[in-house]
């Protein structure tokens, strides 16, 4: 028998998936502050994983979490990102900044 520890934050039904299989597993439901550490290290793990495999299912994940964080800080990410994207526009361009040459006084 192996045991394999992770400490990490899973989807929902992943308890119930690893139990169908006839393993155990051992669960704990996170502390608010602990809750919010483990959101943003689930964004940098799901980053990491599209980053080697762009895909839509692993963009999909960065959006789950994405979701997840706004719901447990009651951000309106969509609002926001509107916002922003109103005055300061988008990614969809394509333009890459080479350089920037400061004025003189």
């Amino acid at each position: 028998m192996s045991i394999k520890k992770y400490d990490k934050l899973v989807r929902d039904k992943i308890p119930m998936i690893i139990r169908s299989t006839g393993a155990k597993c051992t669960t704990r439901i996170a502390s608010n502050d602990d809750y919010q550490q483990k959101l943003k290290e689930k964004l940098i793990e799901e980053a990491e994983e599209f980053f080697e495999n762009p895909c839509v299912e692993e963009l999909a994940d960065i959006q789950e979490v994405v979701d997840a964080l706004s719901y447990a800080n009651r951000w309106d990410v969509t609002r926001a990102r509107i916002k922003k994207q109103s005055s300061n526009g988008g990614f969809y361009k394509r333009i890459i900044l080479e350089e920037v040459q400061e004025v003189e006084d």
